[in-house]
C-alpha cells in the first residue's frame, strides 16, 4: 500500500519513500521475469522440486528485503512520528509568537486609543474655557450694552422732564411765572442755608472736640506737675502758675484755630461765590446769543411751522436769561431794565405762538417788532460778550460786594455795546448728513484687502508712494472701509480709507505744513475737480469755499439737470503752498449719489412770492436737500436783509419753508453762487 507523507516532513520520510521506490521497481521486475518463464505441467515430481525452490536465495532475499522493509517502515513511522512531533512544537511556537505579537498589538492600540481619548479630553477642556471665555466677554459686553442703555434711558428721562418743564412753562401765566420764580429762589436760598449750617456745625464740632482734648490733656498734665511739686516738696504756687501759664497757652491756641477756620470758610464762600457769578454770567452770553440767532431768523422767516420752533426757542431763552439774573448781584434799576426786555421778549414769543396756533400769520407791524427786539437782544449780547471776555477777578470780586466799578458800569450801559464779530464760518449746507434714503454703497461687490492695496496706489499714483502699510479696518454705521497709512518720496505721511465694498477712495489726508500763498481760489477749485475727475468723479459743483491756513476747503454737491443735490456732497483740501490736494472726504457722494428724476409741483416765481419781502433775493436754483433721513426736493434761495445773508429753502411741491441757514462773513471763507 502506498503511504503519502508531507513534503514538510524530515529527511527519514524522504528515505522510506526512495525505498519503497525501489522497491516496486523490483517487484516490476520480477513479474516480468515471471512472464517470460514457461509454466509446466508436472507430476508429483514437480511438487518437491516446488519446494526446493522455495528456499532458493531469491526468496530468501525476498524475505529479508521484507523483514528489512517492515524494520525501515518501523523506523520510518517513528521518524514520522518525530517529525510531527517537531512540526507541533513549531507551530505552537509560531502561535505563542503570534499571540505575543497579537497582544502587543492590542497594547499598542490600547495606548493608542487612550492618547486619543487624552487630546480629546485636553480638546473638550479647551473648548469649555474657550467658550467660558466667550460667555465672559458676552456677558461684559451685555453689561457694557445695559449700562449705555441705562444712561440713555435715563438721559431720556432727563429730557422727557425738561420737556415737561418746558411745556409746563408754555402756559404759564406772568403771576404764576413770578411765584414759580420766588419759590425757586426761596428752595434755593433754603438749602444754601441748610447747607452752610450743616458745614458751620461740623466746623463747630470738630473745633469744640479739639479744645475739649486740649484741656484734657492740659489738666493731665498739670495734675502730673502738681504731685511732682509736692513729692518734691517746692515752693508754694509754682505749679499754680505754671498751670495758669498753660492754660493760657490753650486757649490762645483755640483761639488761634477758629479764627483760622473762620478766616478759610469765608474764603471759601468767596470763591465759591465768584465761581458762581461767572457761570451765570457765562450761561448769560450763551442764552443771548442762541436768542439773537433765534431773533434774526425769525425776521426773515416766513413759514408757519418754522416760526413757531423759532419763538418756542425764543421763549425758553427768555425764561433762562430771567433765571440767571436772579442770580447776579445786579442793582434795582439794571435789573429792572435787563427783566423789562427779557420778560417783553418772552411774553410778545407766546402770544405770536398762540396767534399762529390759530391759523392766523404774522403782520408787519408784529415783524416790525420782532426787528425791534432783535437789534436791542444783539446790543445785549456784545454787552455780556466783552464783559465776560475783559473782566477780572478783582472786578468780579468789588462787583460781588456790591460796590460800583467796572463791571456794575458795563450792565448799565445796555446799549453801548460794539458789533459782534463771529467766531467762525457756518460750514456748508447740510454738511454731515451721511447716508439719505439708500446706501448706493452697499449695492458693489466687496473687494479684498489686496486689491484695496492696489486701488490705492492706482488713485494716488501721481504722489510717489514709497512705502503702504496696511493698519486695520474701520467699520461705521453707513461703510466700512480699509485703513492705509503711506510715506511718499519726501517722507510725508498720507492715511487713506478705501471702501470695502466696491472699492473706492472714501477718504485721505496728508500731514506736511503749507505756508505760501502760491495758487488762488479758482486755480485750487481746478486742481480739486482735476483730481476729482483722476477718480471718475466730474458731475459736480463747488457750493462751499473757505480759504484758512494756506489751505483751500472746498465743498462739491452733484448736480445733474439743474439741480444741486446736497446728499452727494465731498469736501477736498488744496494746499495753496504746492497746488496740490492735500485731504478728501466722499463719503456722503459715495452713499448717496444715484440716478435721479425730479418732478416740480410749483414754479419759481410762485415760490419769490412767498419770500418774505424784508429779503433781497440775489440768486436762486433747485436743490435736493437732506431732511428728517429723506430727500426733499426744494427752491434755493439766496437772499440778502441789509448786511446780512440768509440761504432759504422753500419745498418745490408745495411752497412751504423748511429750512433756513444764516451765513456769516469773515476772512476765512464766502459762499459760492
Amino acid at each position: 500500500m502506498e503511504k503519502k507523507i508531507g513534503k514538510n516532513v524530515s529527511s527519514g520520510a524522504k528515505k522510506v519513500e526512495r525505498i519503497e521506490k525501489e522497491k516496486e521497481i523490483s517487484a516490476a521486475t520480477v513479474d516480468s521475469a515471471t512472464e517470460k518463464t514457461p509454466v509446466k505441467k508436472t507430476t508429483k515430481t514437480t511438487k518437491t522440486t516446488t519446494k526446493k525452490a522455495s528456499k532458493s536465495p531469491e526468496k530468501r532475499e525476498k524475505v529479508r528485503a521484507a523483514k528489512a522493509e517492515k524494520k525501515e517502515d518501523a523506523a520510518a513511522e517513528k521518524r514520522l512520528d518525530a517529525a510531527k512531533k517537531r512540526a507541533r512544537k513549531k507551530e505552537e511556537k509560531l502561535m505563542k509568537k503570534a499571540e505575543l505579537k497579537q497582544k502587543k498589538l492590542e497594547k499598542k492600540a490600547a495606548l493608542k486609543e487612550k492618547k486619543l481619548a487624552r487630546k480629546e479630553m485636553i480638546a473638550k477642556k479647551r473648548a469649555e474655557r474657550k467658550a467660558l471665555v466667550l460667555k465672559k466677554n458676552a456677558e461684559r459686553k451685555q453689561k457694557h450694552a445695559d449700562k449705555k442703555l441705562a444712561i440713555k434711558e435715563k438721559k431720556l428721562e432727563r429730557r422727557a422732564e425738561k420737556n415737561a418743564r418746558r411745556e409746563m412753562l408754555k402756559n404759564e401765566s406772568k403771576a404764576e411765572k413770578q411765584k414759580r420764580l420766588s419759590r425757586e429762589q426761596k428752595d434755593r436760598i433754603a438749602l444754601k442755608r441748610q447747607r452752610r449750617e450743616a458745614r458751620d456745625k461740623a466746623r463747630e464740632q470738630k473745633i469744640k472736640a479739639r479744645e475739649a482734648a486740649h484741656a484734657r490733656k492740659a489738666d493731665d498734665k498739670k495734675h502730673k506737675r502738681e504731685q511732682r511739686t509736692e513729692r518734691k516738696k517746692r515752693t508754694a504756687g509754682f505749679g499754680g502758675w505754671l498751670a495758669a501759664v498753660i492754660s493760657l497757652g490753650v486757649a490762645c491756641l483755640a483761639l488761634a484755630t477758629v479764627v483760622t477756620a473762620g478766616g478759610m470758610r469765608m474764603n471759601d464762600m468767596n470763591v465759591a461765590a465768584e465761581n458762581g457769578a461767572r457761570a451765570t454770567l457765562y450761561e448769560m452770553v450763551s442764552v443771548s446769543e442762541d436768542m439773537d440767532n433765534n431773533l434774526s431768523k425769525l425776521r426773515v422767516s416766513s413759514g408757519r411751522g418754522e416760526q413757531r420752533k423759532l419763538l418756542t426757542d425764543i421763549l425758553v431763552d427768555s425764561m433762562l436769561m430771567e433765571s440767571a439774573l436772579e442770580r447776579i448781584p445786579v442793582d434795582a434799576a439794571t435789573s429792572t431794565d435787563i427783566s423789562a426786555f427779557v420778560n417783553k421778549t418772552g411774553s410778545y414769543a407766546r402770544t405770536l405762538l398762540g396767534k399762529l396756533a390759530a391759523g392766523k400769520s404774522l403782520t408787519e407791524t408784529e415783524k416790525n417788532t420782532i426787528s425791534y427786539l432783535a437789534n436791542v437782544n444783539e446790543k445785549l449780547y456784545g454787552e455780556l460778550n466783552a464783559l465776560a471776555t475783559t473782566m477780572t477777578d478783582k472786578q468780579l470780586r468789588e462787583f460781588m460786594r456790591g460796590g460800583k466799578g467796572t463791571v456794575s458800569d458795563k450792565f448799565g450801559e445796555i446799549g453801548g455795546g460794539t458789533k459782534v464779530q463771529p467766531d467762525e464760518i457756518v460750514d456748508a449746507p447740510f454738511s454731515g448728513e451721511g447716508n439719505v434714503g439708500e446706501n448706493e454703497l452697499s449695492k458693489l461687490e466687496t473687494v479684498t484687502e489686496a486689491r484695496a492695496e492696489e486701488l490705492v496706489k492706482e488713485y494716488l499714483n501721481g504722489y510717489h508712494l514709497r512705502k503702504v502699510c496696511y493698519t486695520g479696518e474701520t467699520v461705521a454705521r453707513d461703510i466700512s472701509c480699509y485703513n492705509f497709512v503711506m510715506t511718499d518720496e519726501n517722507d510725508v505721511e498720507i492715511f487713506a480709507q478705501i471702501s470695502k465694498n466696491g472699492g473706492k477712495l472714501v477718504l485721505f489726508d496728508t500731514y506736511e505744513p503749507c505756508t505760501q500763498k502760491n495758487f488762488d481760489l479758482d486755480t485750487c477749485d481746478t486742481l480739486a475737480k482735476e483730481f476729482l475727475s483722476s477718480l471718475g468723479i466730474d458731475n459736480v459743483e463747488a457750493v462751499w469755499l473757505s480759504d484758512a491756513g494756506m489751505v483751500a476747503d472746498i465743498t462739491y454737491v452733484s448736480y445733474q439737470d439743474g439741480v444741486r443735490a446736497y446728499p452727494d456732497m465731498i469736501r477736498v483740501r488744496v494746499c495753496e503752498s504746492k497746488g496740490r490736494v492735500v485731504g478728501m472726504d466722499a463719503k456722503g457722494y459715495l452713499v448717496n449719489n444715484c440716478e435721479r428724476y425730479y418732478a416740480v409741483g410749483l414754479s419759481e416765481w410762485d415760490a419769490r412770492e412767498m419770500i418774505s419781502s424784508d429779503l433781497e433775493i440775489e440768486n436762486t436754483g433747485l436743490a435736493l436737500i437732506p431732511l428728517d433721513g429723506e430727500e426733499v426736493l426744494a427752491y434755493e434761495f439766496f437772499c440778502k436783509a441789509g448786511e446780512r445773508e440768509y440761504v432759504i429753502y422753500l419745498n418745490a411741491n408745495n411752497g412751504e419753508e423748511v429750512q433756513i441757514f444764516r451765513v456769516r462773513d469773515s476772512a476765512a471763507g464766502s459762499y459760492l453762487r
